[in-house]
């Protein structure tokens, strides 16, 4: 039940509403310099926000020509690398002046430098120096903290819910949870919070940081206990629920709370979500797009929601409500430009639909509103673009596209020319795409990918011995990598060479993807070469049921024309006409055996 579900942070409905990751912390950033409380209850009133402290009071310091060059002199060294001088010498000069200022600049070297037993003494200066100073304590817990120096940060947490207003206590008592989640020594924090919370009971707030801490110390029994007393001061409280049901002890008796809670609070907009989540999570899809269809209708431009209905309706194969949910939320998440959420897969989503059903400029569309802020997701969102410019004709463009794109890691950069080539060879211009391919692994001679693709084109071009010395590279770079057996045995087994080689590879390859379907056709065809019609037909026919690709069905026609079953024949090469009615290998095939349809 612990790590069934993680409902009580309220924010995590849909783990894939995609919110951006955060911004790793500046190096002078203490661990705890900015505490995230954890969120208010929904009915309760908004939370307090602090009120702005006054100005520091600082010393009136002549700033002498003496002083100034000790501080730039220690600035310079402390940008060439060197950390302890410069550290040094801007603690002397804050016990000097009495300036608080310098000690945080020595709080900042030795966090910079890795260096926290200095860091926390300059911290503790630095209070001396400031005691008002809210940042200067929020630096002070964050490190008593991490080193587990519990008994000095107690009597501060103790000052702080004193000092605190009445309504901005309970921001001060998520606060300390969220400094003490840092805390090595768990045992040790929640009996921290115990004592500290001990004044408070009365609160709903107190017992839910307790019911919290208790739980994940796997101490269930407190948790609910504790949970049930929260439930008792405020029985609306959307928080206190759900960490009633988050402690419940089985899906089952959580799902039940939720639902409970909702037939008396059918507008609790956080514990419904929740809800729904939890029905996905147990694949009860139908029960949980009505719990989202409700939260829609309630908020229609809420974006998680939307994304949530976007993702499920693709779960179901639902195109045009996918299509509708997701363009929904792009719009939405463009009217909110602060928004954290990263839209870039569901503008991926809704460029597929568009291709699916043959809309190119919707596809390129969607792609190009996709940001360079994911280097890798605007790498393959440019790549498909130049794709499309492609297949509308426009091959020039999609390779002046690709051109403009300068990844700096070495397998995107691979990835670039394979694109480049793809155009080409799509297009029919596999002699550009050989040059392509062939500047390409010059550059990157290990590259699996490359080489696989540089065999290809050679193939078409009739250098089967260059195409055969890059498969075995491939091989040798990548020896799980079943294509290179398949495409080497299944050239042999075309050209009719080497059979009982051709065999071999291909059944290294289906012993490595026993499923994929195009090497059972590679299979289907050595056994044909090989005269074994029977075992060619089985494989053949087992691979077009998985796969109703023209190529296999051209290999399945010719099989059973070789078996005088000619009808058969002619209706496996219709279907392949049908679905590619330029097919190279029907067309010579048919015309190799003298046949037409």
């Amino acid at each position: 039940m612990k790590n069934a579900f993680a409902i009580v942070t309220l924010s995590a409905l849909m783990s894939a509403c995609a919110v951006a990751p955060q911004k790793p912390a500046e190096p002078a950033e203490p661990a705890a310099a900015a505490p995230q409380p954890a969120p208010a209850d929904a009915e309760a009133a908004a939370p307090v926000v602090a009120e702005a402290p006054a100005p520091e009071v600082l010393p009136n310091v002549e700033l002498t020509g003496d002083l100034l060059y000790r501080i730039t002199k220690a600035e310079l060294e402390f940008k060439q690398g060197q950390w302890q001088g410069p550290y040094i010498t801007m603690m002397a000069l804050a016990q000097q002046t009495r300036d608080p200022r310098l000690a945080r600049r020595a709080a900042e070297m030795a966090l910079i430098a890795k260096q926290p037993e200095e860091g926390m003494s300059a911290i503790r200066l630095w209070r001396s120096l400031a005691p008002d100073s809210d940042e200067a304590m929020q630096y002070f817990l964050g490190f008593a903290v991490t080193a587990d120096d519990l008994s000095e940060a107690e009597a501060v947490f103790e000052q702080r819910l004193k000092n605190a207003p009445p309504a901005a206590r309970p921001l001060a008592m998520f606060q300390m949870q969220q400094y003490l989640l840092r805390a090595k020594d768990k045992a040790a924090a929640f009996a921290l919070t115990q004592r500290v919370l001990l004044p408070y009971d009365g609160t709903l707030e107190a017992h839910l940081i307790l019911a919290q801490g208790a739980f994940s110390l796997n101490d269930t029994a407190r948790a609910r206990d504790e949970a049930g007393k929260a439930l008792a001061i405020k029985p609306d409280s959307e928080l206190a629920i759900l960490t009633k049901a988050q402690v419940a002890g089985d899906i089952e008796a959580a799902m039940k709370l939720l639902t409970g809670f909702l037939q008396q609070y059918p507008n609790a907009r956080e514990v419904r979500a929740a809800y729904a989540r939890i029905l996905v999570d147990n694949k009860q899809f139908d029960e949980a797009r009505k719990q989202f269809l409700l939260l829609l209708k309630d908020q229609p431009d809420n974006i998680a929601t939307l994304y949530a209905l976007g993702v499920m309706s693709m779960q179901s194969s639902d195109l045009p409500e996918a299509e509708k949910y997701f363009s929904r939320f792009v719009a939405a998440l463009e009217e909110h430009p602060n928004d954290e959420r990263d839209p870039s897969k569901a503008l991926l989503i809704l460029s597929q639909i568009a291709e699916q059903r043959n809309d190119l400029d919707a596809a390129y569309n969607w792609l190009e509103k996709i940001d360079g802020s994911d280097e890798k997701v605007y790498l393959a969102a440019r790549m498909k673009m130049a794709v499309l410019l492609a297949r509308k004709g426009n091959v020039d463009q999609g390779r002046e596209l690709l051109a403009e794109l300068k990844p700096a890691d070495a397998a995107d950069q691979a990835q670039v020319f394979q694109t480049d080539a793809q155009l080409l060879r799509d297009a029919g211009d596999h002699r550009a795409a050989y040059v392509v391919l062939d500047n390409a692994v010059k550059r990157y001679p290990d590259n699996p990918d490359l080489l696989y693709d540089y065999a290809l084109v050679a193939e078409k071009l009739g250098q089967v011995e260059l195409m055969e010395k890059a498969l075995r590279q491939v091989m040798i770079a990548a020896p799980d990598n079943q294509h290179a057996y398949n495409a080497l045995g299944y050239s042999l087994a075309e050209r009719n060479e080497r059979l009982p080689e051709a065999y071999t590879l291909i059944d290294k390859a289906l012993q490595m993807a026993p499923g994929d379907p195009f090497i059972m056709d590679s299979m289907g065809w050595v056994q044909y070469r090989m005269g074994k019609l029977e075992e060619a037909e089985s494989f053949l026919r087992r691979a077009y049921a998985l796969r109703n690709d023209p190529e296999i069905a051209v290999h399945l026609g010719e099989v059973l024309f070789a078996k005088g079953d000619v009808a058969g024949a002619q209706k496996m090469w219709k279907e392949a006409q049908a679905k590619d009615p330029k097919n190279d290998a029907l067309k010579s095939t048919l015309a190799r055996l003298n046949q037409s349809i």
